[in-house]
C-alpha cells in the first residue's frame, strides 16, 4: 500500500480539519476524495492505492465532525462550509502540483458535496466521479425529517456491501459514527439538495455516475432524478447489478475501480 501522510488546517467552521495525502512524485493528475456520512477518509486506503498506481497524487479530508477532524460528531449545519474545506484541500494540492489536472471523486453524502463543489468550481476540474451520490430525492431523509423525534437507528452495516467483512469492519471501526442522525445535519442535507437542484447543470464537465442497483441506503431512483437535473453534455453512467451502497467496497470493486480509472484516462486525454 502507498504510504500516507497527514496535515491539518483550520476549517471554514473554525475547527481543525485533518487531511490525508497519498503522495506521488510526478503525478499525471490529482484525485480529491470526498467521503460519505459518518465515515472517514482512511476507509478509502485501497482506492487511493489504486489511484496512486494509476498516476495520481491523492488527497482527502475528514469532514468537520467526522473521523479525526474536530467538531461534534456528524453535526454539519452548513454544507457550503464543507465545500469550502474541500476547496482548501484542492488549493493545497494545486500548490503542491501546479498545472496538474484535478478530478474529484465523491461517495454518498460526499457525492452531494462533490456535486456542489463542481457547481461552484467546475471550471477548475478535469472530471467528476460520483459513487452512489445523495442527490435528487432521498426517501430516508424525507421520512426522518417528518418525524417529531429522530430515532436512535444507525446505518445498517449489512446494507453496505455483499461482502460481509465490509459490514463487520465498519461496525467495529471506532472512527465511524454508530449513532443516530442529527436533525440539524438532516436539515442541512435537505437545504443542500434544494440548492443543487436550483443551481443548474454541470455544463461540459465530464461526469461519471456509478450506482449499485440494489442500493438500500441511497436507492437508485432518487439519485437518478438528481443526476438528470444536473447532468451536462458529458455524462457516463455505470450501474452494477446486485451491488449495494459502497461500490468501492463491493464484491466487484475491481470492476468499479477499473471503470473509474478508464474514465479518468479519457478525461485526461481530452484535456491535453
Amino acid at each position: 500500500m502507498t504510504d500516507a501522510r497527514e496535515h491539518t488546517f483550520t476549517g471554514a467552521g473554525g475547527g481543525e480539519i485533518v487531511v490525508r495525502e497519498w503522495p506521488h512524485e510526478r503525478p499525471r493528475y490529482v484525485a480529491l476524495l470526498v467521503h460519505g456520512y459518518g465515515e472517514h477518509i482512511a476507509r478509502y486506503e485501497h482506492v487511493a492505492d489504486v489511484l496512486v498506481r494509476h498516476g495520481a497524487a491523492v488527497y482527502g479530508p475528514d469532514h468537520a465532525g467526522h473521523g479525526r477532524s474536530a467538531g461534534e460528531r456528524v453535526l454539519i449545519e452548513d454544507f457550503e462550509r464543507v465545500v469550502d474545506d474541500v476547496r482548501t484541500v484542492a488549493s493545497r494540492a494545486r500548490a503542491d502540483h501546479p498545472g496538474v489536472p484535478v478530478v474529484v471523486i465523491g461517495h454518498s453524502m460526499g457525492g452531494m458535496i462533490a456535486t456542489r463543489y463542481a457547481q461552484r468550481y467546475g471550471q477548475e476540474l478535469a472530471g467528476l466521479v460520483l459513487s452512489g451520490p445523495v442527490i435528487g430525492s432521498w426517501a430516508a431523509l424525507e421520512a426522518l425529517l417528518a418525524l417529531p423525534e429522530i430515532p436512535d437507528i444507525p446505518i445498517d452495516p449489512t446494507a453496505l456491501s455483499r461482502d460481509p467483512a465490509v459490514g463487520t469492519a465498519y461496525a467495529g471501526d471506532p472512527l465511524v459514527w454508530h449513532g443516530p442522525f442529527k436533525r440539524p445535519t438532516l436539515e442541512a442535507l435537505d437545504r443542500t439538495l434544494a440548492t443543487i437542484a436550483a443551481a443548474g447543470d454541470l455544463g461540459k464537465l465530464p461526469v461519471l455516475w456509478m450506482h449499485g442497483d440494489a442500493d438500500r441506503v441511497v436507492p437508485l431512483a432518487g439519485s437518478r432524478c438528481g443526476i438528470e437535473a444536473v447532468r451536462g453534455t458529458d455524462l457516463t453512467e455505470r450501474l452494477y447489478p446486485g451491488a449495494e451502497h459502497e461500490i468501492f467496497n463491493e464484491t466487484n470493486k475491481d470492476e468499479v475501480l477499473t471503470d473509474t480509472t478508464r474514465f479518468i484516462d479519457r478525461v485526461l486525454s481530452n484535456a491535453t
